[in-house]
């Protein structure tokens, strides 16, 4: 079903297609980060959104989107040093007895920036490598960026948790 849906669609529809929907996605993340700021953080929030997006991993059943080994380590490697832009700009503060993220303006600019250069990496790169080959690396690029942060997350918030004696 899948193979015959890319068959059918010319490949410059889905790079469109995918872009806006990137945008899309950043846009909603940038929402949803600053309305999260506005609420205590708890263990729960910070590891649940790398649960949920490890389900995406299901796309590799379909040889589409399959990732050579090299690719899998590129697109690792790059996630990771995406993740240390995020890991430094995202800090905790204490009120009222409870941990919360704090805001930053920055951080809206970052996942931007970061999203732009996602983007323009997947348009280099569609000429030359397959678009659902594509779409699987960038997951892994994503993952590769999400893990590494959400980790740095809880070990500050346990850190910060166990010295202020807070949100225990």
């Amino acid at each position: 079903m899948i193979e015959f849906i890319f068959t059918k669609v010319p490949p410059v529809y889905l790079i469109i297609g995918s872009t806006l929907a990137a945008l899309f996605m950043g846009t909603m993340a940038a929402i949803v980060r600053s309305k999260a700021a506005k609420r205590p953080v708890s263990v729960k929030k910070i590891i649940l959104p790398p649960i949920f997006m490890s389900t995406g991993a299901l796309m590799f059943i379909f040889e589409e989107f399959r990732v050579a080994p090299l690719q899998i380590v590129e697109a690792i490697v790059v996630g990771m040093l995406f993740s240390i832009i995020l890991i430094r700009t995202t800090n905790f503060e204490v009120r009222e007895n409870e941990i919360f993220i704090k805001r930053s303006k920055a951080f809206v600019f970052i996942l931007f920036g970061l999203l732009i250069i996602r983007l323009i990496g997947k348009l280099l790169l569609s000429n030359t490598i397959d678009v659902g080959e594509l779409g699987g690396m960038f997951w892994i690029l994503a993952f590769g960026m999400i893990v590494p942060w959400r980790i740095a997350m809880l070990v500050k918030y346990k850190k910060l948790q166990n010295t202020k004696g807070v949100g225990i």
